[in-house]
């Protein structure tokens, strides 16, 4: 793939899946209004707490299938062979369906001791009793997600994301309004079935639902889910840091903290994160295609780098700028408290953008134990950094917290690549960073300029630039339309 075409392409589709995620995040954030209307602070914080502890569950058992079969399943559907493909297939099928049963015994089991113990909150074991199966139909979406991302079908993809969200907000709004938070169970059940349904019915019309004879292919796994392992252990990792966090966050200063938090954490580093949602789904199947070739990874990572900080950017210097009028209009006067917290945590997105396409290398090689050895590093800073922030600084320390640690990520990773693979960040990227990170930078700092109109002008001013800058790039340089342009230019002289 020539360089126009390579970047064309991941315009292509990280565009659709950033503009599928920016509808699912519209959508979100009308459903998290109505959330943070009815169930408040409090509400939304014990809606974390469950979450964060289903991930939990879910991050240790699922031996990392939904992002390791992707790799296997993507180089079978290279080779064209649909028989070996399909075949591969069932043998994903059969390790979802133990994961799913797995995990949905020892949520209800293990459960309410990790409730009490780590959040030091007396749950009805009955709670969860019905949560478990939201375990078990995770991992069996996990499955199917990871197939047809390995087959390429990415259409099908961005559908079940649309209509998964629409139907959050269908169920969400009513049951709450009607329930309140007795109403926070029913809505994970209903919500984790509604998505493996969508899934399902997505993979099945490419590879049928045939289990048959799947016990004795089962062996035939193990280099799935040897990979699969060490992204287990980083998830379980990463969710055992949240853990800390959060039961730090309830212990200090209860459920508002946490959900005032929860809240700021998915505005700044969820939502702007949306440039990234076509990482898995289309960067690391290319990535793992080219995976024994050192220079074909250089090319494609930077590329892949250089167009999400483009993409980002302009973004991340108008949330900044936004988010004291966003936040009121999304949520509700009482998170006004995580306005500060948010602005200085949206600098971490810019240190993500990098990291993240680098970290995907190793996977895409099958290193999982270096893998695996980065993201304990970064889990076990995060933790330490946002307990410390919190303790000194208040939410906004935690949103300091969370930039440095992707910054000190970024370097650990960057000088890693360098060493490990001979990957270094190419001219343009730097080109790029070197511009977007200073107009961030001003844009925060404009936070704090008092008078109305010199604040609003040098706000707008700045994210237009950004935004100019990026659609430069993009335009003159990235892709196919400048030379189309010229061509014209030409035929009419």
């Amino acid at each position: 793939m020539s360089g126009k075409q390579s970047y064309t392409h991941i315009l292509k589709y990280t565009g659709m899946f950033g503009g599928v995620q920016g509808l699912n995040i519209a959508i979100t954030l009308v459903r998290n209004k109505f959330v943070a209307l009815l169930l408040g602070p409090a509400g939304m914080g014990l809606v974390a707490l469950y979450s964060t502890i289903v991930n939990f569950f879910s991050q240790a058992t699922n031996l990392g299938i939904s992002f390791s079969a992707v790799r296997h399943v993507s180089e079978l559907f290279d080779t064209g062979d649909i028989k070996q493909t399909h075949h591969f297939v069932k043998v994903v099928r059969g390790w979802t369906l133990l994961t799913a049963l797995a995990g949905m015994f020892l949520l209800g089991v293990l459960g309410p001791l990790l409730g009490s113990s780590v959040f030091g909150w007396e749950a009805s074991a009955l709670d969860f009793i019905l949560l478990s199966p939201v375990i078990a139909m995770t991992a069996i979406t996990g499955g199917e997600t990871a197939i047809l991302k390995g087959a390429r079908m990415l259409k099908p993809l961005a559908t079940i994301q649309v209509l998964t969200m629409i139907t959050a907000l269908i169920v969400t709004v009513p049951v709450y309004y009607f329930f309140g938070i007795t109403g926070i169970i029913p809505v994970f059940l209903i919500l984790a079935f509604v998505t493996m349904m969508y899934t399902l019915r997505s993979s099945c019309k490419y590879f049928p639902y045939r289990l048959r004879g799947v016990k004795g292919i089962l062996g035939e796994g193990t280099g799935m889910v040897k990979l699969g392992i060490a992204f287990v252990l980083a998830g379980v990792f990463g969710s055992g840091s949240e853990l800390v966090i959060r039961s730090f966050l309830n212990v200090e200063g209860g459920l508002d903290v946490v959900g005032l938090y929860n809240a700021g954490y998915m505005l700044t580093i969820t939502y702007a994160g949306m440039v990234f949602s076509a990482m898995d789904t289309d960067y690391f199947p290319r990535l793992s295609a080219a995976a024994n070739d050192t220079r074909a990874i250089q090319i494609i990572a930077n590329r892949q780098i250089e167009m999400s900080l483009l993409l980002v950017s302009p973004m991340l210097a108008a949330l900044i700028v936004l988010l004291p009028i966003i936040l009121p209009l999304l949520y509700s006067r009482c998170f006004a408290e995580i306005i500060p917290m948010g602005q200085i945590a949206v600098f971490s997105m810019y240190f993500k953008a990098v990291t993240l396409s680098l970290e995907y290398i190793n996977l895409a090689k099958g290193n999982s134990k270096d893998y695996l050895m980065l993201e304990i590093v970064y889990d076990v800073l995060v933790a330490v950094f946002i307990v410390y922030g919190y303790r000194t600084l208040g939410l906004w320390g935690t949103g300091l917290a969370l930039t440095l640690c992707h910054l000190l990520n970024l370097i650990v990773v960057l000088i890693y690549s360098r060493v490990k693979y001979n990957v270094s960040l190419s001219k343009d990227v730097l080109t790029s960073a070197a511009i977007h990170l200073p107009l961030g930078i001003i844009a925060y700092a404009t936070t704090f300029i008092q008078n109305f109109w010199i604040h609003w002008t040098l706000s707008i001013i700045t994210v237009a630039v950004s935004a100019a800058i990026s659609l430069y790039i993009i335009i003159y340089k990235k892709t196919s339309v400048w030379d189309k342009i010229k061509n014209k230019i030409s035929r009419h002289d």
